[in-house]
């Protein structure tokens, strides 16, 4: 870490300022937004640089960076501040006059501080880490590092597999990062007033013994002549041989951002947001963040309504967003709303949630949310075009189930509805993409059915499926971008050939080019981090944006580096994986355990659906008993945590009820109890067995038998 010196934390706003009359939106970079926090550098013994690698107006409203930003700036003793990437026209201006990667709070120089922590939600944030390092004067690989550079810190979604950034980065968090940053800058505090013993290695030996931070180059990778994984395996003593996730439980201790930031120039939210449950037990088996991020935790109704309360008092914004991976779910999303609409209905204040699940779609949840708001469009998304497609990746909503839920949107008064796709899912074919364009004709003839209207509208929106890391689809072999392509050119074809409802859906799609890119990092090895460092010194700025991406620069310098591993971007992404493969990230323990992510692929390939383990019994994937957790949902003010009834549970020889056969074909079930049929809760767990029975077969139970044999049981 750099000496301890006010020159070393000098101001560089003097260079910037005389710069940014040639830029444009020179505003994003004077800093000063409301709720920022400045810090005198001499009160503060650890300083942190956060950043999300991408433009002001994408990374200031990121929650991840928000919440750890107040976090270590409410420490005594800790300062933290946010950098993010400088558009080329002014990067180039920088090293013209030798201005180095600065923050916006201060603009002290990156390198003058004790840790740099990116926050990557996607892969395709790689090339801007590059820039800011070397802007910064950092050298990119952490190999080159000294006492004079600050420890590169990984965090967010895509550090779930940091191995294609392993060379540039010193550490990695994985999960989630409230109470790890409160960790990690106690091991770097007692270090630095030890006298910083032992180098830069000496606390990245104690950052990663806690068993919570990986250090990439703790870790030495060996492969098989066929360019397989052969094993990852520590290279210092004390080092752990996996490396677990963060999750923090009890969100209501954990109120933040309690002061949001208000950007000084526009952004891509114009509102103030509050997280009400983080995790998601659907089982999608394409979403990463539902998986990586299991159990839910709900935050409490109270809760939630403090820091709506305190949120728009600190900022002033006039819309409020209830955010999680599917907040429709919470249990009391209900009463949230409507509590939120009457309390701000004289300040107009607006609610908004994410896309909503179609099966959790009410109407009156929907009036209660644009009660102070503007009714814009509803967003639904289904996924899958076709019955078996919705199967194959767990998202259990019928087109009768959607057809009856537009049908309630549009008759009560709604006139646009968006439906989200993805095409190139495991399985597919082209009629299943083909059905889409019949789900999009359906809901329009039923949306002028029942209102009588044909000024209705409904956009279908494609984007390519990408298999990552820590899901069932992790084996999956990708489709081509050709193929992608090929695919929604016929969908595009279709919509547009009917002349009857063509006119009314819109269509919009990616091509399937940075779906590829996007599957070779996700899904990469340390290899990759060659390519990845080639597209960087090729000019590769911004990949996530349509006008800077280049998918020609990623194919070039991939063909120019990857042969020198006897490997291809084939042999990455549309390669299928084997059971055996020792996959890049396995080190990497997010909770799941392998063989339940295996057998819930082979249930995909089967079409075989698994219920949300929220109202069902636990389906064994192992994050509760793993990461010593528990589902925690309300109501609010009573017992918030909900203790797993694995399929373990009760005497070790019995198998579950649901196995206890009553007669040929036929299933037994437990006696219930007076209270039980009072509360109609067995006859809801009654329907519930037969029909997981039904649809695995009793796979869920197999599962049961088989773990009961690993574990020695009769």
């Amino acid at each position: 870490m750099p000496t301890e010196t006010a020159a070393a934390a000098e101001s560089v706003f003097p260079q910037l300022e005389a710069l940014l009359p040639h830029v444009q939106k020179p505003i994003q970079y004077v800093g000063g937004e409301l709720n920022s926090t400045v810090k005198p550098w001499e009160s503060c013994d650890v300083h942190w640089a956060l950043m999300y690698p991408d433009a002001y107006e994408v990374g200031l409203p990121n929650q991840g960076v928000m919440i750890l930003y107040e976090v270590l700036n409410e420490q005594d003793g800790v300062l933290a501040e946010r950098t993010y990437s400088v558009w080329p026209d002014l990067e180039a201006l920088m090293r013209e006059h030798g201005v180095p990667q600065f923050t916006v709070d201060s603009h002290r120089a990156v390198k003058a501080f004790d840790v740099f922590g990116l926050s990557f939600s996607t892969e395709l944030g790689y090339t801007n880490m590059l820039t800011a390092l070397d802007l910064a004067g950092i050298p990119l690989e952490s190999k080159d590092r000294t006492l004079d550079d600050p420890i590169v810190l990984a965090g967010g979604h895509a550090a779930f597999n940091p191995e294609p950034i392993a060379d540039f980065i010193d550490a990695a968090i994985i999960g989630d990062g409230e109470q790890a940053v409160l960790d990690m800058t106690k091991i770097i505090r007692e270090w630095k007033a030890e006298g910083r013993p032992g180098g830069r290695e000496e606390v990245l030996l104690r950052l990663a013994k806690t068993g919570s931070v990986y250090i990439p180059a703790f870790y030495d990778v060996e492969y098989l002549p066929d360019g397989r994984i052969a094993r990852v395996v520590p290279n210092r003593s004390g080092v752990p041989w996996r490396v677990s996730k963060h999750t923090v439980m009890d969100l209501d201790e954990w109120p933040y951002p309690k002061q949001p930031l208000v950007p000084l120039a526009e952004t891509v939210h114009e509102r103030m947001s509050v997280e009400i449950f983080r995790g998601c037990t659907r089982g999608c088996r394409f979403c990463q963040a539902g998986m990586i991020t299991r159990p839910v935790r709900e935050r409490s109704i109270t809760g939630i309504g403090e820091m709506v309360e305190k949120g728009l008092k600190a900022t002033g914004f006039e819309e409020v967003g209830l955010l999680s991976l599917s907040s429709a779910d919470h249990s009391e999303i209900g009463d949230i709303a409507k509590g939120l609409a009457d309390r701000y209905e004289e300040d107009k204040i607006g609610l908004s949630l994410p896309s909503t699940r179609v099966d959790a779609f009410n109407v009156d949840l929907a009036n209660e949310l644009t009660r102070n708001g503007r009714r814009s469009g509803l967003t639904f998304a289904p996924e899958g075009g076709s019955e078996r497609m919705r199967k194959v990746i767990n998202k259990m909503v019928s087109e009768e189930d959607l057809i009856r839920t537009v049908s309630t949107a549009y008759g009560n008064g709604w006139r646009q509805v968006k439906l989200y796709f993805m095409c190139g899912l495991p399985t597919e074919t082209d009629d299943d993409v083909l059905q889409i364009a019949d789900m999009a004709m359906n809901v329009i003839a039923e949306g002028r059915k029942v209102s009588g209207q044909n000024d209705i509208r409904c956009t279908v929106s494609i984007g390519g499926f990408v298999p990552k890391p820590h899901t069932p689809f992790q084996w999956a072999p990708q489709l081509s971008a050709e193929e992608t392509d090929a695919r929604l050119t016929k969908l595009r074809d279709k919509i547009r050939g009917d002349k009857k409802y063509g006119r009314s859906i819109g269509f919009r799609y990616h091509d399937g080019k940075p779906g590829i890119v996007e599957g070779l990092l996700s899904r990469g090895d340390r290899r990759i981090g060659a390519v990845i460092r080639a597209v960087y010194e090729d000019g590769g700025r911004f990949d996530g944006w349509r006008e800077h991406f280049s998918y020609d620069r990623w194919m070039r310098c991939a063909d120019k580096t990857l042969p020198a591993f006897g490997v291809d971007v084939d042999w990455y992404t549309t390669r299928e994986k084997t059971y055996e493969e020792v996959l890049p990230w396995d080190h990497l323990d997010s909770g799941l355990d392998k063989d339940w992510l295996w057998e819930d692929w082979q249930d995909a390939l089967d079409e075989t659906e698994v219920e949300d383990c929220r109202w069902t019994p636990c389906f064994d994937c192992g994050v509760c008993p793993a990461m010593d957790t528990t589902i925690q949902i309300g109501p609010t003010g009573k017992t918030r945590g909900r203790a797993r009834e694995t399929p373990r549970a009760g005497r070790a020889h019995e198998p579950p009820h649901c196995l206890r056969r009553g007669g040929p074909g036929g299933w037994h079930y437990p006696p219930a109890t007076p209270s039980a049929y009072r509360s109609g809760l067995w006859e809801r767990g009654r329907r519930l067995c037969a029909v997981l029975v039904r649809r695995t077969g009793g796979r869920c139970c197999r599962r049961w038998w088989r773990r009961g044999a690993a574990d020695g049981r009769p």
